[in-house]
């Protein structure tokens, strides 16, 4: 039996699956030739169940007043009507002659059409509840967009409550009913971001009202933080609205190969095309029901036909795609608008039916070509990429369909995309490794065009650039990891700094541009963190699309509500004495803190742990270096600034780890690595107190020599931690590599 997107569906569903299932046993076990047992009994049954679920839908549309439903559901109680009075002819016809093959072909059809009629009705039923959750969705929706234009907050929050709690409460059962837990959880994420919004949408508004009031002072940016704020929900609810109307389960498909999710969507087309079809052949069907949706979901899955298989089909599949869609759109607005049975609307819909058809033959015959030749996509991620293109450098006599070459030719261009974010010589490093790759992979695709694909000469091209894409894919990654170093070393430290200086006293020297500075820094953090949790997210080997998809909204979210934070900031440092102001900038703050916080999860998630603290231990040398120079230079500004990046970047270091720890079932590393983080976070500590007394004293030497000792420990204890992750022996034979001389 296929799979249902609701539980109560399933329900209902299961025991006729069941019933159903038990007549077609008995027919198969009869096919030997022997007589068929009395079914009547059987058949009773079924059909007594069968005409208790028609008087439950004819009293339901008696007393609806949803007009697809009303326009939906008689067919679908025709349907199950017949095909139980065919049940019942089946019966007599095989009670009378156990062995009739007519009769055992109207029992089989007659089973089926309940199984099909029933699963029908309740997705009209089902529908009906959907559209109720959507019409309440979209009351709210409405009603924010208010926001723009409201003067009266306890009006509008009045008005807004009751609208919300019912539309919570309707999502969130929806939610719980629903069977396929992707869903499940995307109703439950955009409904919390609602929830979470909306004091941020009421502080919004309180703030817009409070700076009219007050002569216009910050007005443009409250009035920039409300319109986000309501952008922000607006969006939210869209989401809502649109994982509601899904009825199937197609999230996995990044996942899947090719050929797979071809046929799963070969399959769907041909499952929705009978709904459609009498959608389109009836002129008085109302839009949005099941046959407009059946049509729609097809245009869907030939889209992502198109997306897999090779020219000529994928150009003609989109136009097609296209064409449809603006047709369909057309006769959808004119049944609409009361004229279905208009001329144009009755030629519209023959056209449509027949480009309808026309594309299930195109993708039958896509599918079928790419079933014979392959698709020649390459792989959705870096370690895909890589397998494809070593087995085309093992093997280039043989027709990849060009998957090899073009695995190649993504691993080039995602080095180049992640050397954007770097510089100085790890730039032009990765670069340089980039162009020898695209070097050598020219100069052997040139042999192969000359017909030399096995010569000596093409051999050693061969072997060189697969050790070449080896290096590449190690540089990506190390490459990535000192991103995350740097990106990620404070990922709350500038917001720290911008809140002190919106927060800053009224009479406070150069409010202003001590503002404006630590806003140019907040910024530019922000940025720097969001880019690199896209190249993570992109260039990471990552091959969950729900994982990469996460870590790609959660940078968009950071990114946005960036200047909403500096906006807010600028409120409050206009109006340092408001309360609204206030808390307007800590709810945006706070929001924008969680959501790094998550944010900084995900990447650390996605990065190598062995490589993030590799970077890390090189780093703090670096850093350490610096603060030794300073101490000589008796600079206690890089002095302070130094110890706090060796600080940031020990602490971030005892996080990750802890982390690997908590997810080791190796007693041994757990213990190990736990008693290093320990003692690492209490050297970080003693090197953070001797740097300050340092820089309030750079010429005493008792807190120079406290500091060296401590920050020695301190690279002793990540060096303990990285030997401990790469499963190598106790420390004391690890030789100490890199030790900086004072």
């Amino acid at each position: 039996m296929p799979s249902f997107h609701t539980k109560t569906i399933e329900q209902i569903l299961d025991p006729v699956a069941q019933q159903v299932s038990v007549l077609v046993v008995l027919h198969e076990a009869s096919e030997d030739g022997s007589a068929m047992p009395d079914l009547s009994g059987q058949i009773s049954a079924v059909n007594a169940a069968v005409q208790n679920l028609v008087k439950v839908g004819r009293d339901t549309t008696n007393s609806s007043k949803d007009a697809v439903l009303k326009q939906d559901m008689p067919p679908a109680l025709v349907k199950v009507e017949a095909a139980s009075n065919g049940l019942l002819e089946a019966s007599v016809m095989l009670r009378d002659d156990p062995y009739s093959m007519p009769g055992r072909k109207t029992l089989i059809d007659g089973a089926r059409g309940i199984l099909g009629g029933t699963a029908q009705l309740l997705l009209v039923f089902d529908q009906a509840e959907v559209r109720k959750i959507l019409r309440r969705c979209q009351g709210v929706l409405d009603y924010i967009c208010v926001a723009e234009v409201m003067g009266d907050l306890v009006t509008f929050v009045k008005n807004l409550t009751p609208g919300m709690t019912g539309m919570a409460n309707m999502v969130s059962a929806r939610a719980k009913e629903l069977t396929f837990q992707v869903h499940r959880e995307l109703l439950e994420k955009h409904l919390d971001s609602v929830k979470n919004t909306v004091p941020l949408l009421v502080s919004a508004i309180k703030i817009t009202v409070t700076t009219i009031s007050q002569g216009g002072q910050g007005l443009a940016e409250a009035k920039e933080n409300r319109n986000y704020v309501i952008r922000k929900m607006s969006y939210d609810i869209r989401e809502i609205m649109r994982v509601l109307q899904l009825t199937t389960y197609d999230e996995d498909d990044w996942a899947m190969d090719d050929l797979t999710v071809l046929k799963k969507a070969q399959d769907n087309i041909t499952n929705q095309m009978a709904r459609a079809t009498e959608w389109l052949t009836d002129p008085n069907a109302a839009p949005g029901g099941i046959g407009e949706s059946a049509l729609r979901q097809i245009l869907a899955d030939a889209k992502k036909v198109a997306d897999r298989v090779n020219e000529p089909y994928a150009g003609r599949i989109k136009q097609a795609v296209e064409d449809l869609t603006e047709l369909t759109d057309k006769l959808a607005d004119l049944r609409a608008n009361g004229q279905g049975n208009t001329p144009e609307a009755l030629q519209l819909s023959h056209a449509i039916n027949a480009k309808l058809n026309a594309l299930q033959k195109l993708v039958d015959d896509a599918v079928q070509d790419a079933v014979k030749n392959g698709t020649g996509k390459p792989a959705n991620t870096p370690t895909g990429k890589m397998d494809q293109a070593q087995a085309w450098l093992a093997n280039p006599s043989v027709n990849d369909k060009g998957v090899g070459r073009k695995a190649i030719e993504g691993l080039v261009a995602e080095g180049r995309r992640v050397a954007q974010n770097l510089s100085g010589p790890e730039k032009r490093e990765l670069e340089q490794l980039c162009n020898d790759v695209d070097s050598l992979y020219k100069q052997l695709d040139a042999l192969i065009r000359k017909g030399q694909g096995n010569s000596p000469e093409a051999q050693a091209i061969r072997q060189q650039l697969a050790k070449k894409l080896q290096q590449l894919q190690q540089r990506i990654e190390k490459a990535l990891a000192n991103q995350v170093v740097d990106s990620f070393m404070d990922p709350t430290g500038p917001l720290a700094q911008l809140d002190r200086a919106a927060k800053a006293p009224a009479d406070a020297p150069n409010r202003q541009q001590t503002y404006e500075s630590k806003a140019h820094i907040f910024l530019k953090h922000s940025k720097q963190m969001t880019d690199t949790a896209h190249a993570v997210a992109e260039a990471g080997s990552c091959p969950d699309k729900k994982i990469v998809g996460e870590r790609n909204a959660t940078a968009n979210e950071v990114a946005e509500m960036t200047p909403q934070v500096v906006n807010a900031g600028k409120i409050l440092l206009m109006l340092p004495e408001n309360a609204a102001a206030t808390e307007n900038f800590d709810i945006l703050s706070g929001q924008y803190r969680s959501k790094v916080e998550i944010l900084t999860g995900l990447v650390d998630e996605a990065t190598d742990p062995l490589e993030f603290i590799k970077a890390s231990e090189e780093s703090i040398k670096k850093d350490s270096e610096g603060v030794a120079n300073a101490i000589r230079q008796k600079n206690p500004q890089n002095i302070i600034v130094g110890g706090g990046n060796i600080a940031t970047k020990a602490n971030r270091i005892v996080t990750v780890a802890n982390k690997e720890a908590d997810n080791s079932e190796d007693p041994e590393f757990v213990n190990n690595v736990q008693d290093a983080t320990r003692q690492l976070g209490k050297s970080t500590t003693d090197t953070v107190v001797a740097a300050k007394a340092i820089s309030m004293n750079p010429a005493d030497g008792t807190a120079q020599n406290n500091w060296f000792k401590s920050n020695g420990q301190l690279m002793i204890l990540v060096l303990t931690i990285l030997a401990s992750m790469e499963e190598a022996v106790p420390l004391f034979k690890v030789p100490i590599k890199g030790k900086i001389r004072y």
